[in-house]
């Protein structure tokens, strides 16, 4: 018997959720729901606390788009326990499996014929001159930014110990490979095959010369810290955080904890960006 955790959209994914509960049901398998997901199913039964949901887990569902996957991963993480992304959103690109092929994708998972593709994540340690400190990590990217519209945010950079500059700009954002198709795709930053290890360092709307986006080390230490007379925002997958004020730092460093994505070999990750992005090959 294996156990299954169910983390879904539950707009998109209620007939798909309960058609591989039962599946799963059926042949003996335990499935969990977060406990919020298993009300609205009608399954309290099945449904715990979040904390709770991966441990002693064999694999995590995400039944949605990209937005719940994250979900997923920082759940699964946990307890280094593998995710397996069914697309029930737009883009998708997270994702592994689509709706159809659900069952044979269980069916594979169970039998063992799949692989586990690791993909690095960032620490994020926020600092706060108050004394607050505030650890979490990351699959997609974390982002300093603004607080005021019109007006920019000066944030001095160090790299590994050392100044590096200060940008003037909208924000700033730390992306992993797998982010670097999320925000940072956005302000024309490179695309990194999701299998690399490296941080990217990606500006927006700087105000200087210098406005090139860097490809770190994955050792490399990041230190963000705002400076001036003006507040930043902080989001860590898109999760925001209390304002940043003056003085205030962030300090961003690869996770020691991997997501692990269960794939079929299916796809490389060309082949990917060329459905994702409705690219033509010549």
């Amino acid at each position: 018997m294996s156990v299954f955790g169910l983390v879904m959209h539950r707009e998109r994914a209620e007939a798909l959720a309960l058609d591989a509960i039962e599946w799963l049901g059926s042949r003996g398998h335990e499935v969990r729901l977060l406990a919020e997901d298993g009300i609205a199913l009608d399954l309290p039964e099945l449904g715990m606390p979040a904390e709770k949901i991966a441990i002693g887990a064999d694999l995590i569902l995400s039944f949605g788009g990209d937005g719940t996957m994250l979900r997923a991963v920082e759940l699964a993480t946990q307890e280094d326990v593998p995710v397996l992304g069914i697309n029930l959103g737009q883009l998708g690109y997270l994702t592994e499996v689509e709706p159809a092929g659900l069952k044979m994708a269980l069916k594979r998972f169970l039998s063992g014929s799949y692989t586990l593709e690791e993909r690095l994540r960032v620490h994020v340690v926020t600092t706060r001159k108050s004394g607050g400190v505030e650890h979490h990590d990351a699959l997609n990217e974390v982002v300093i930014e603004k607080s005021q519209m019109g007006r920019t945010v000066r944030l001095e950079v160090d790299l590994d110990g050392r100044p590096f500059t200060t940008y003037v700009c909208d924000g700033l954002i730390l992306a992993t490979p797998t982010g670097s198709t999320a925000y940072a795709f956005s302000v024309r930053g490179p695309i990194i095959d999701p299998r690399h290890r490296a941080i990217l360092m990606a500006p927006v709307a700087a105000h200087m010369l210098f406005d090139r986006s860097l490809v770190l080390q994955p050792d490399c230490s990041i230190t963000v810290r705002v400076s001036g007379d003006r507040s930043a925002g902080v989001s860590v997958d898109g999760r925001t955080g209390d304002p940043l004020l003056p003085g205030d730092s962030v300090v961003c460093t690869a996770s020691a904890h991997p997501a692990q994505f269960v794939t079929f070999g299916g796809q490389d990750f060309h082949s990917v960006l060329r459905e994702k992005f409705g690219l033509t090959p010549p």
